[in-house]
């Protein structure tokens, strides 16, 4: 039989509850609800910034406004540099859908307008970060638009500049490039990356997870765009001189060419040109030879085209003058057990024709008459050895030892060019000695706005005495006729050195160039080309380089507008009879 339970007999129920245990439970709930309250206002009003922090961190977003890049331009206005609107598209890759056939045909054509394999784009969603992604940077903006026509879930965009240069290979070199983040990486975009640059603005929004901007925080920063920037190059002297630049090159089985033209009035650079060179619009498998500046950063031995500083030295310092007799037979010198040679026994020379012939036991019997000193004084004040002050990167000084090492036989073969090594470009601005009566003058990549200020190096006289012997060495006679132009009156030195190779010169490895002037009563350019180790058969600078620099002066002078000082007559022949026009 079960026994019935009666709870209300209870005696616990009996028993008194205190009246001090159910006041100090509703003091305790009463307390919690105060710790709750003061936790709050101390979270949401008191110390929130942490709190605030860590929401922004999760949602808050500062976006770049980027700031239009500065346009490089050339003398006359022409672009040589300027930006475009760009998309790059980016993704989610764990909102992208991929397993139904309409999500693979829409990335399909997504993989067609980024212009890459399907199964790169699908490797590129399958990145371990399966929040962000960048699929291609600097996309073109019609491709862009087309893409976001698309309406991918989980593919995004944002408008970025991207640079073009219209010039391509032929002004690469001056130019530059920049990187996919618009900074500069070589030639006037790093140089003057600054000022291209301008200054990036800022806002700052909330985003959700789809990364869609909700709302904005505080005022906008707006971007400074870049200022632009104006250089001393004419696009179409600079195209000019490396088509013919390319042409020689190729032509003469060479390994490479460089070419330099300067205003001789105002130190301005017309043109610099390298082969091979790269296009900046696509730099793709780019190389080191490619990329070299070599104008400005290659050196060589400049062979004899470092006579006419021998000459003009002797000149200056009243030793001889230009019709002084100078015996170079037998063809040959020996000086302390090393014999240096003319490539022809040439008998008894004036002065003019040790330049004329390209003399080099003449340049060393004049060079034998002054002091090292004196000889390496003259070398410095026409540039070598110091580096150019010219803002671009890679900028080389050459090489002039001190005058104190030099023995006697170094003193000699310097004096037609054999012991030191400069730059093409320095050889270039070396010749403004010549072109701007005697004075050496700064050369520059930006417009000028007058003509330059000079350093003297030698009297006008000598400089005049001195551009007649160029005339001459580029006339009937000399040793680069080829450099002889239409319309106008030319001079220049010719330059073949053999190159070193280890601690030895080659008897293959040549290069050739030639540095001269036009018109030569009154220069306005000045010309250097060098074309390096030319083996299709030809190798001196009279028959390699001399004919770039006729090409080059001709159509430099008539783009420049410089009236023709040589009188031409026309002439066409009919039926092997000659008739004037």
């Amino acid at each position: 039989m079960s026994r019935s339970v009666r709870y209300t007999m209870s005696p616990l129920l009996a028993s008194r509850t205190p009246v001090w245990r159910s006041k100090f439970i509703v003091a305790m709930v009463a307390l919690g609800f105060v710790a709750l309250g003061a936790r709050a206002s101390y979270v949401q009003v008191i110390n929130n910034a942490f709190f605030q922090r860590q929401g922004e961190v999760r949602f808050a977003r500062t976006l770049e406004l980027p700031a239009n890049r500065g346009r490089i331009l050339d003398r006359n206005g022409m672009i040589l540099a300027s930006s475009v609107p760009a998309a790059s598209i980016w993704a989610i890759p764990e909102d992208v859908v991929q397993d139904t056939p309409e999500a693979k045909a829409q990335l399909k054509q997504l993989a067609d307008l980024l212009n890459m394999p399907y199964a790169t784009l699908i490797a590129k969603l399958a990145d371990d970060d399966k929040t962000f992604v960048w699929l291609q940077r600097q996309v073109e903006w019609d491709n862009g638009q087309k893409i976001a026509a698309l309406k991918i879930k989980g593919i995004y965009q944002r408008k970025e500049y991207k640079r073009e240069y219209p010039e391509g290979e032929a002004a690469a070199h001056i130019v530059g490039f920049t990187n996919v983040e618009d900074k500069g990486q070589e030639g006037m975009e790093l140089a003057f990356n600054d000022q291209l640059a301008g200054k990036a603005g800022s806002r700052r929004v909330i985003k959700d997870r789809m990364g869609r901007v909700v709302e904005g925080l505080g005022d906008d920063v707006l971007p400074v765009d870049g200022r632009d920037l104006q250089l001393s190059i004419d696009s179409k002297v600079q195209f000019f001189a490396y088509q013919k630049l390319r042409d020689e090159v190729i032509a003469q089985k060479a390994k490479a060419g460089s070419v330099v033209v300067l205003d001789a009035e105002t130190g301005e650079v017309l043109a610099l040109a390298n082969y091979p060179s790269y296009d900046p619009n696509d730099r793709r498998n780019l190389s080191g030879e490619q990329l070299r500046n070599r104008a400005l950063t290659d050196t060589f031995e400049p062979g004899s085209t470092m006579k006419p500083f021998t000459i003009g030295l002797a000149l200056e310092s009243g030793r001889v003058t230009p019709t002084t007799l100078v015996d170079t037979r037998p063809g040959r010198i020996t000086i302390t057990g090393s014999t240096i040679s003319d490539t022809h026994n040439y008998g008894v020379l004036t002065v003019e024709g040790v330049i004329q012939k390209s003399s080099n036991v003449g340049a060393t019997k004049l060079a034998l008459q002054m002091t090292a000193r004196e000889m390496w004084e003259t070398f410095s004040a026409a540039g070598f050895g110091q580096k150019p002050q010219l803002k671009f990167p890679g900028v080389v000084s050459g090489k002039l030892r001190p005058y104190k090492s030099w023995r006697p036989i170094e003193q000699a073969t310097m004096s037609y060019g054999y012991g030191l090594s400069a730059s093409l470009f320095q050889m270039a601005r070396s010749y403004t000695v010549f072109a701007h009566n005697g004075q050496i003058i700064p050369a520059t990549l930006l417009k000028a706005t007058g003509p330059a200020v000079g350093v003297p190096v030698f009297s006008p006289k000598t400089a005049t005495e001195v551009r007649k012997m160029l005339q001459m060495a580029a006339g009937p006679g000399g040793t680069a006729a080829k450099a002889q132009t239409l319309g106008y009156s030319v001079g220049g030195k010719t330059g073949t050195a053999r190159k070193q190779v280890g601690k030895s010169y080659s008897t293959t490895k040549y290069r050739a160039w030639f540095n001269g002037m036009a018109p030569i009563d009154k220069p306005r350019i000045i010309v250097a080309v060098m074309v390096d180790e030319p083996s299709n058969g030809m190798v001196y600078g009279g028959e390699v380089a001399a004919p770039v620099f006729s090409q080059v002066v001709q159509q430099t002078l008539r783009i420049m507008g410089v009236q023709p000082d040589v009188a031409v007559k026309p002439q066409i022949v009919a039926n092997g009879v000659e008739e004037p026009l």
